[in-house]
């Protein structure tokens, strides 16, 4: 099974490059790439960037040249206090963008870039404990002031790019598997990680080295 693993943001890179210090990165069309064998599964790993538009560019460029069997991007997200708990793995099954603004009339806007994740070859039971749930995506950091609208929605997390990976893997019917660890937590007042650089590393260190620590697993029983 031909495999690529997709890491976004720039923090969760340098946090692979921590744990797998023999790495070779080579310049990729979007950021570093590199083989990875972990476990005895053939990896071929991508640093995406991070942002909705490098994430839609690197997934399609994935596609077309790699023509990979799966897709998996691990990464972290910021969970919603109250919903879900810091260091909890989401196993994300549907994904919407809320930071598009139409002002001309059409209501379903956030309903077309909205994609559901179908996960019927996963394992059963599943190998390791996650929460299944819905992230919303944005171009921005969670704001405390958009965390009740947003649980309304369904959503237990946020983060910038699954919308939008998503999106283009069900446009191009690509088996996508997104695995995100909540490093931070935010509720309708403040973010425990926003101005704590150090703390959001620090998380995002762990979290990368669970999610890694945990996909042989999740490779071994998936349904060919």
């Amino acid at each position: 099974m031909k495999t690529v693993v997709m890491i976004s943001a720039n923090a969760e890179w340098r946090s692979v490059k921590k744990i797998f210090p023999a790495l070779v990165p080579q310049h990729g069309a979007y950021g570093e790439t590199a083989e990875l064998n972990l476990k005895g599964f053939n990896l071929k790993l991508f640093h995406s960037g991070w942002g909705k538009v490098a994430s839609a560019g690197a997934m399609q460029y994935v596609i077309d040249h790699e023509q990979p069997d799966l897709i998996v991007n691990l990464g972290t997200c910021g969970g919603f206090e109250g919903v879900i708990d810091q260091g909890d793995v989401v196993l994300v099954e549907k994904t919407f963008i809320y930071d598009i603004v139409e002002l001309m009339g059409d209501p379903d806007v956030m309903e077309y870039y909205a994609s559901a994740l179908d996960l019927s070859w996963l394992p059963d039971p599943l190998p390791h404990p996650t929460r299944r749930g819905a992230l919303a995506s944005a171009d921005s950091d969670l704001q405390p002031a958009q965390i009740s609208y947003l649980k309304s929605l369904g959503a237990i997390a946020g983060d910038w790019e699954t919308g939008a990976l998503a999106w283009v893997a069900n446009k191009n019917a690509a088996r996508l598997l997104i695995l995100r660890g909540v490093s931070d937590l935010v509720n309708e007042k403040a973010g425990e990680a926003y101005d704590n650089l150090p703390l959001f590393q620090e998380r995002t260190d762990e979290v990368m080295q669970t999610l890694f620590d945990q996909l042989p697993d999740w490779l071994q029983g998936i349904k060919i």
